[in-house]
């Protein structure tokens, strides 16, 4: 009986370990700088826009700042993938790291989207993919199968 309470008490353990240790907590740049020591022993995701030509890449890492309502953050991500192609200046990106004692964000992963793609249409724009942009009358297209 005993041994199988410490066998429980062992998985019961490390299995609470193991989940403390993968968390990832979405932060805010402001509240980032709030947290002070505790910052530094989380694993976070930081979101924000790319500052126009603070981009430096370098292989397949790269350093960048981000800004959110007027705060900033420096971040140097490294990682055996380079950034995403949407990763431009003014993008929305999403870096997920270590924030460090020398006050840059360590990302191990970068999600970004181009902010100009996913804006709305305009009014009165035709949508692509309706027809008009491969050429023309799809009806075709419409038709029922018989």
């Amino acid at each position: 009986m005993i041994a199988v309470l410490v066998v429980v008490g062992a998985i019961g353990w490390l299995t609470w370990t193991a989940v403390d240790q993968n968390k990832e907590y979405y932060v805010t740049i402001g509240e980032l700088n709030g947290m002070g020591g505790k910052a530094y022993s989380k694993h976070l995701r930081v979101a924000g826009n790319v500052k126009p030509g603070s981009i430096e890449r370098s292989g397949p890492n790269a350093t960048f700042v981000l800004l959110e309502q007027g705060r900033t953050l420096k971040v140097s991500y490294q990682a055996a993938e380079p950034p995403p192609d949407t990763f431009k200046d003014d993008a929305q990106a999403l870096a997920v790291g270590t924030y460090g004692r020398d006050g840059v964000f360590h990302a191990t992963q970068l999600q970004a989207k181009c902010a100009s793609k996913y804006a709305p249409a305009k009014p009165g724009a035709t949508p692509a993919g309706n027809g008009e942009a491969m050429g023309g009358n799809n009806t075709a297209m419409l038709q029922p199968v018989k």
